[in-house]
């Protein structure tokens, strides 16, 4: 999760948001080679008091600032509609949960038991907090997913229109009413993330969280069994 004084990315916890980092580097770096360009070239012109002759009206220096951005936006946009497509891509997921939002809280359901397994999931007050738990950030009851196994994860809501966001996933998807929208999930490393309704929906919007605890397939079947 982000900390204080954290200005980078959070910590990939899936493909998806490894991608997502790569692209966010690849054209970071292309914009900054061109802002130090851009400002290398201004401040050389500050001090200069001569005008090339040449330069004012040149066809070539059109063509060249002109095909230059053009090269530039192809190098930006083809690993861009890359991650499109892999943003889109549809697997064979070997467990659903289905999450749809309340004013305001969550409420989360496995669809693949013999028994369907449901609960609400409301944001723990601060004065219940104990020592180790986040502030606006904490559960009382987490959705739990196995690590290496393809999640499909539908969002709804019942109310008005919610997002569910959990950013080291590179997941967010608007949760509206009356539709069901689908993600697909892949955790490549155990833990614990955190996430937050990233659509306004009122007064409460910013106490219904999202905490995904990733585990393995043995302790995963070892929950579900206990619930």
């Amino acid at each position: 999760m982000a900390t204080w004084s954290n200005l980078n990315l959070q910590n990939a916890a899936s493909p998806i948001m490894e991608q997502l980092s790569f692209f966010h580097d690849h054209t970071l770096m292309i914009l900054i080679m061109i802002t130090v360009l851009v400002a290398y070239i201004m401040l050389s012109l500050l001090p200069n008091n001569l005008v090339h002759r040449y330069l004012l009206e040149g066809q070539n220096i059109e063509i060249i600032w002109t095909v230059l951005p053009a090269i530039t936006l192809i190098f930006i946009a083809l690993p861009s509609l890359r991650l499109l497509y892999l943003l889109d891509e549809s697997m064979t997921p070997l467990i659903s949960l289905k999450s749809t939002g309340h004013q305001w809280y969550w409420t989360y359901e496995y669809m693949d038991f013999k028994n369907s397994i449901e609960f609400d999931s409301y944001m723990i007050p601060s004065n219940e907090l104990p020592l180790n738990g986040f502030r606006v950030l904490d559960v009382d009851n987490r959705t739990t997913l196995p690590m290496n196994i393809q999640t499909r994860i539908l969002v709804t809501a019942s109310d008005v229109i919610h997002s569910w966001t959990v950013p080291s996933m590179g997941l967010k998807v608007d949760a509206t009413p009356g539709r069901l929208n689908q993600l697909n999930l892949l955790m490549s490393r155990p833990g614990i993330f955190f996430g937050q309704c990233s659509e306004i929906c009122g007064a409460n919007h910013s106490f219904m969280p999202i905490v995904l605890e990733s585990l393995s397939v043995k302790l995963f079947t070892k929950w579900i069994m206990n619930l």
